[in-house]
């Protein structure tokens, strides 16, 4: 049994740290959003995510929706990815915080439960759906965007439009934080796991399991400080610096009109 745990877990960090890579793979693919100015691509999908937030019409949102699928196909981000690690999770955990909206909300009743005198209404369905649906929108142009845009340019991206520089360090530190845990934690994991001999009874394991968080999450720390320490000492106070600036090209103007367009005729249509 321990064995098999300390497998799955070897194998949860491995898929973590695989997908890490995948995301700074795709930022440098040949497609579409990747081609664009990183601050076109931060505020023209922050721009449809709030359309998509603030429609009422079920059609309106599906159609941005479609709009992010079409992007993510221009590019090259393939949509079983999207649908795993986004889409199917995202219904899930929407669906279990909307479900009760099904029959709580008054209105024209399409089924009557046999049991516990619950009703199922038109307004009830509607409301669910929709909440899914901006949801799943939302969610889907957000992930295109960390998805195209290399994590270092997404915030230098922000701190042009003035983001504060503590917000900015602070995002800085948790992602290659995060990225060191799982680093550390996979190589404990199977260095535990190659020692191990024989089957360890309740105990035994839950005491192993016990220590090896505690050396993590001490290690994890240890390390992440003196990252951070050797980062001040060559000039780091937040701010990103990058070897290439920002520029905007004429596609980039196409676009950031493309997003205006799109984004005011959502927010008017879906009044």
């Amino acid at each position: 049994m321990s064995t098999n745990v300390f497998a799955k877990t070897v194998r949860g960090f491995t898929s973590a740290l695989e997908r890490t890579l995948v995301s700074e793979i795709t930022a440098h693919e040949s497609g579409l959003l990747q081609s664009l100015d990183p601050r076109v691509k931060l505020v023209g999908l922050l721009a449809l995510v709030v359309a998509a937030a603030l429609s009422r019409k079920l059609a309106v949102t599906a159609a941005l929706f479609a709009l992010g699928v079409v992007l993510a196909l221009a590019s090259r981000i393939a949509l079983w990815s999207l649908a795993k690690r986004v889409w199917v999770v995202v219904f899930a955990f929407t669906f279990m915080i909307a479900a009760p909206a099904l029959f709580l909300t008054p209105g024209q009743v399409l089924y009557s439960l046999p049991f516990g005198g619950l009703t199922l209404t038109s307004q009830g369905l509607r409301s669910t759906v929709l909440l899914i649906a901006r949801v799943e929108t939302a969610v889907t142009l957000s992930t295109l965007l960390v998805l195209t845009t290399p994590w270092m340019h997404l915030l230098k991206a922000l701190r042009t439009l003035m983001v504060p520089v503590e917000i900015i360090a602070l995002l800085a530190m948790t992602h290659r934080y995060a990225v060191l845990l799982m680093e550390t934690a996979n190589s404990m994991f199977e260095s535990r796991q190659s020692r191990l001999v024989g089957r360890l009874n309740g105990h035994e394991h839950r005491h192993l399991m016990v220590n090896t968080g505690g050396v993590l999450l001490s290690k994890t720390l240890d390390l992440g400080n003196q990252v951070f320490l050797s980062m001040q000492a060559r000039g780091f106070r937040g701010e990103v610096y990058l070897l290439n600036d920002f520029r905007l090209r004429g596609w980039d103007y196409v676009a950031m009109s493309g997003f205006a367009v799109a984004a005011t005729a959502a927010v008017l249509a879906g009044r």
